[in-house]
């Protein structure tokens, strides 16, 4: 099996255990160069790269001579979208926001955006969850076709603690945008914890049978980004899912990656996501030849 490039989120080093004392971005660029990744993906939070901050090309141009100064290149941008969850807010306030990382992503010559729902799982009677989902889907469909002409994928990462976390409404909602700049960012954790345990649903419990391998069946062409890291079934301050080192979860993922190889081997990053991970610092320098490993035997 092609091995592909590999890079690491920055929030790792920014969200959780590191909140209260970040890692500044030129000490995470000098720390993944190090241990042995071929790139980053940027977390657009502060006190990492923000497009409030980075707004003009000269400044981008800067920070991009940095990033490649370690030999590292991009594999995509995750910015703040907190103020505008697409399925509330007024349609064009949250494609001004879109546009505005997009700046950013076309100055730096990155070619995925990552999205997501913003808005927390919850019970919703039926009419406003059908209203939230028709202005959800219209929503990125628009911001779908402004990232296309700006060359960038749009990708939605779907996960427990955000609205939409049953393997039903993830089909849905994907096809529901209907468009071919609208993909799937496809988090092995996330996935372990909506397919497997249904973490954090309302309503009917759905789980898949298949587990994660089912899903991603049932996401077949529809990939376009892909997040690995393992999970022990378990949330993250009964938010999220919790991030586990690699080989201490749950998931097989000889038998995720050689269930996924069509989606997944053409692409051209997988990104490590260690979000929240107290470990990260150790245990990222171990993820590089654990997955090697597992690519070795495909």
């Amino acid at each position: 099996m092609r091995r592909p490039k590999f890079s690491i989120g920055s929030w790792a080093f920014s969200f959780g255990p590191f909140e209260n004392n970040p890692w500044s971005f030129d000490q995470f660029l000098k720390y993944s160069a190090q241990a042995g990744y071929d790139g980053i993906e940027i977390n657009g939070f502060h006190p990492h790269p923000h497009p409030d901050v980075y707004n003009t090309k000269q400044k981008c141009l800067e920070l991009k001579k940095e990033i490649e100064g370690y030999d590292l290149g991009i594999s995509g941008y995750a910015p703040d979208f907190r103020d505008v969850p697409p399925a509330t807010v007024p349609i064009l306030d949250h494609l001004k926001a879109i546009e505005k990382s997009l700046s950013f992503c076309n100055n730096m010559d990155i070619n995925v955006l990552r999205v997501d729902t913003i808005s927390p799982p919850g019970e919703l009677n039926p009419e406003e969850y059908d209203r939230r989902f028709k202005q959800l889907a219209h929503t990125w469909n628009q911001a779908a076709t402004v990232c296309e002409n700006a060359g960038v994928l749009l990708v939605w990462e779907f996960e427990p603690g955000f609205w939409l976390n049953k393997p039903r409404e993830i089909r849905e909602i994907i096809e529901a945008v209907n468009h071919e700049n609208f993909k799937a960012l496809f988090d092995t954790s996330h996935a372990n914890m909506c397919a497997v345990v249904g973490a954090r649903q309302s309503g009917e419990h759905e789980v898949l049978n298949g587990g994660i391998v089912e899903l991603a069946k049932n996401l077949e062409g529809h990939i376009g980004h892909f997040h690995l890291i393992d999970s022990d079934g378990s949330l993250h301050d009964e938010e999220t899912s919790t991030h586990t080192p690699f080989g201490e979860g749950n998931i097989d993922f000889k038998e995720v990656i050689a269930a996924m190889r069509d989606e997944v081997e053409p692409l051209e990053w997988w990104c490590f996501d260690f979000c929240f991970c107290p470990t990260t610092e150790v245990d990222a320098r171990k993820a590089i030849p654990y997955v090697e490993n597992v690519i070795s035997q495909l």
